[in-house]
């Protein structure tokens, strides 16, 4: 009697994926995710000869664009995909996992590294065979194309809104609440009187820092709302930046700015336009006659490294001209500038005098737990130092970056932490001998 063969079908895990792009409805017993849900388990079942079997895990993601790969559950996904929990990913239609043709790109590269299947139910096919990986990018081009639309109408609608003078949403800018039946900005008395002293308070001492501190130390705080979150935001210290942007908004002159252009807005002005001409002057004078610069053009040897020790924050290059003709440079602590120098022990180092201190301390330093690197590093500084003077800015900086991760001042003592960037060290080693067998 001859011998049957039997064949073993190996199993195929199947997780079902499901997207809702909004939350609408999904708090009714039976949503859009569960009959997608419903469509992908019959699918499977027909499958079932193959060795096809429905994962129990439900991978469902509710209110979440399928723009991009920033849900919760497809990360999910992706992390049981990398443990060997899932062989094959079955989705209702394509774009329930991904609408970005970039996006689904790399999903599929991903799922082809990891041996895993990709099919969508409605659409009848699977990435198993040449065809359907080829229907899958014509049907996702179709689908990227759809939502790059949908995007463009979108935002033509709301520049049709804007140019209209509405409203068009977001959190309303200080000293404006939201009518919500009538989705247009009204007045809050309490704040616009606020809006009003900050104008008025910056013709006064003419600088936005002074302005801020000023608010600050008679405690004003910035608008406070709530997020979508549930949670309180705002309600916080003013900062330079925020008043700045306060007396440029063209809102308080009840205007509405779309594409370089106003409109008249359908909400009441706080700000009359007098007023707001002169601080728009007042802002524009200070800018084109104050001489304190923090270009590009004039970019310190410490920059990016140097940190105010006392606030942990960035000290940023700055420099002022006298008499347009003699240039003073300054390293000046970032939570200075933007929230006072009261608020801050550092304020600002003369610039030139912490460079100097740095490179004059560059041949001292040892590297005190690798003997090989202490080796090498000293072949390092003499020969950087022999050619220093002959170096560009750029070169001297990106010298320094390479040996320092960051340089800390400390202003109770006066004096410098220099953290050495061991890494950056051997690279630069690298570079001034190559010939020297590493």
């Amino acid at each position: 009697m001859d011998k049957i063969e039997t064949k073993t079908i190996k199993p195929i895990y199947c997780a079902i994926y499901t997207r809702k792009s909004t939350n609408e409805g999904l708090e009714k017993e039976f949503t859009t995710l569960d009959a997608q849900r419903e469509a992908a388990e019959s699918y499977i079942k027909s499958q079932k000869s193959q060795g096809w079997i429905a994962s129990s895990d439900e991978y469902n993601d509710g209110g979440y664009t399928g723009a991009d790969t920033n849900r919760p559950t497809l990360q999910r996904l992706i992390n049981d995909i990398k443990l060997g929990k899932i062989t094959c990913v079955v989705v209702y239609k394509v774009d329930r996992l991904s609408r970005s043709l970039l996006d689904f790109t790399k999903l599929l590269e991903f799922f082809d590294e990891c041996k895993v299947t990709f099919v969508s139910v409605t659409q009848h096919f699977n990435t198993d065979s040449s065809m359907g990986r080829l229907t899958l990018h014509i049907l996702l081009s179709f689908a990227q194309f759809e939502r790059e639309m949908i995007s463009e109408r979108t935002k033509d609608k709301m520049g049709a809104a804007r140019k209209k003078g509405k409203w068009t949403g977001g959190q309303p800018s200080l000293g404006y609440d939201v009518d919500k039946e009538k989705r247009k900005l009204v007045i809050n008395e309490q704040e616009a009187k606020l809006v009003r002293k900050i104008y008025k308070l910056y013709l006064e001492v003419s600088s936005i820092l002074t302005t801020t501190i000023m608010l600050n130390d008679q405690g004003y705080t910035t608008k406070k709302y709530l997020a979508t979150t549930g949670r309180t935001s705002g309600g916080v210290k003013f900062s330079k930046d925020y008043v700045h942007r306060m007396l440029m908004n063209p809102l308080y002159t009840g205007k509405v700015a779309y594409n370089g252009q106003l409109y008249n807005g359908e909400h009441e002005a706080i700000i009359d336009k007098e007023l707001f001409e002169k601080v728009q002057d007042r802002i524009k004078y200070n800018r084109t006659n104050r001489k304190i610069h923090t270009n590009a053009k004039c970019a310190g040897l410490l920059s990016q490294l140097l940190r105010c020790k006392a606030c942990n924050c960035p000290m940023i290059h700055t420099y002022s001209v006298k008499d347009k003709v003699k240039k003073y440079r300054y390293y000046v602590c970032l939570k200075a500038q933007k929230q006072g120098y009261a608020t801050c022990p550092t304020r600002s180092v003369n610039a030139q005098e912490m460079e100097d201190v740095v490179i004059s301390h560059l041949p001292k330093i040892e590297i005190k737990n690798d003997s090989l690197l202490k080796e090498k590093y000293g072949k390092v500084v003499p020969k950087v130092l022999s050619i220093w003077d002959t170096l560009i800015a750029n070169e001297k900086h990106r010298i320094l970056k390479l040996l320092f991760t960051s340089i800390d001042y400390h202003a109770e003592t006066g004096s410098l932490g220099m953290n050495l960037n061991e890494k950056g060290i051997y690279e630069l080693y690298a570079e001034l001998f190559p010939d020297v067998e590493q």
